[in-house]
């Protein structure tokens, strides 16, 4: 049998196929963290960002008014350079108004940060009853709007409604004007004090809280009372949020409106300027030159942000060094 082989051409080589480069997948729900975050980015951008670019620009606007100011056109929107702000750093309201509000921080924050650091030991302390009770205790003033609180306040100054004064009148001491104009300064900085320590004692508590107890016990082991554990031990590890509460305390004390606004009709004391954004709220609503009030908002923001930035470079490598 015999077997018969026939030959065949070889077959050409198949080509090469390039596979296309592979894009990689997108994992399902990449995009939910962009999700979360548009709805606050809208908010920020039509109700922040937006409001402030159009306050710049209105601070570099004014009206011009041709002829009598009657009719159609007379009153134009013009270019007006820095008009606004030559105008606002030397109008003298403006600056009494900020060297008043510059005694008021004085007298405010140092006291304010002092109670407020106070109170966050004690409650750290060892030996301490009703500590619950007392941390509410404190910070639930800081709850009450400020509106309230002032009106609360106002209502306790006035002579003729006033129960301290009826018990300063039992006692014999006299009926003491508490809104007058030596002492009015120091009645709006209590109610700020009122409600800002409860807020300013939380922040420091937290972060006397997040301290280890084993620094305290090797202190106590060396012989140290609790006054020099507080005092060498908690004070400078907290001195961070130390600092956080006083640059928010600051920027409160340039921002300070709804004290003085709401005791201004209880007395003749309280001038319509008594404050930088009370300017502000007089040239925007009672003169109604949203300019000049433009241009003063960005002066107070520019001073806020500047006193705010330069006060963290010049304590930050004092207080931060630690958490390098």
């Amino acid at each position: 049998m015999t077997t018969t082989t026939t030959d065949r051409a070889p077959s050409p080589a198949a080509p090469a196929t390039v596979s296309p480069t592979r894009r990689p997948r997108r994992r399902p729900g990449a995009a939910a963290p962009y999700g979360f975050v548009a709805p606050a980015a809208v908010l920020f951008v039509l109700f922040l960002a937006l409001p402030i670019l159009y306050a710049v620009y209105l601070s570099f606007r004014k009206v011009q008014v041709s002829g009598l100011g009657l009719g159609k056109g007379s009153h134009v929107e013009v270019w007006a350079g820095l008009d606004n702000y030559r105008n606002a750093l030397s109008d003298p309201d403006f600056v009494g108004s900020v060297l008043r509000v510059l005694v008021y921080g004085v007298v405010l924050v140092p006291t304010m940060l002092g109670l407020a650091l106070l109170f966050a030991l004690l409650l750290d302390a060892r030996r301490v009853r009703a500590r619950s009770f007392s941390r509410v205790s404190i910070f639930l003033p800081y709850a009450v709007p400020a509106v309230i609180s002032s009106l609360l306040w106002g209502f306790l100054y006035l002579p003729s409604v006033s129960p301290i004064v009826w018990v300063t009148q039992k006692l014999g001491w006299g009926s003491p004007d508490i809104l007058n104009s030596d002492w009015v300064l120091f009645a709006i900085a209590n109610i700020a004090l009122w409600g800002g320590v409860g807020f300013n004692m939380v922040v420091i508590y937290t972060a006397l809280k997040a301290i280890p107890s084993d620094l305290y016990e090797a202190a106590r082991l060396d012989g140290a009372n609790e006054r020099q554990i507080a005092w060498r031990i908690k004070v400078p590890i907290v001195l961070p949020s130390l600092i956080l509460t006083f640059i928010f305390s600051m920027i409160a004390t340039l921002q300070v409106f709804a004290e003085p606004i709401t005791l201004k009709p209880l007395t003749n004391t309280i001038a319509s300027t008594w404050s930088p954004l009370m300017t502000v709220y007089r040239d925007a609503f009672v003169r109604n030159d949203i300019y000049s009030a433009a241009a003063l908002s960005v002066v107070i923001a520019l001073a806020t942000l500047v006193l705010s930035f330069g006060f963290l470079r010049l304590v930050q490598r004092r207080a931060f060094s630690q958490e390098k």
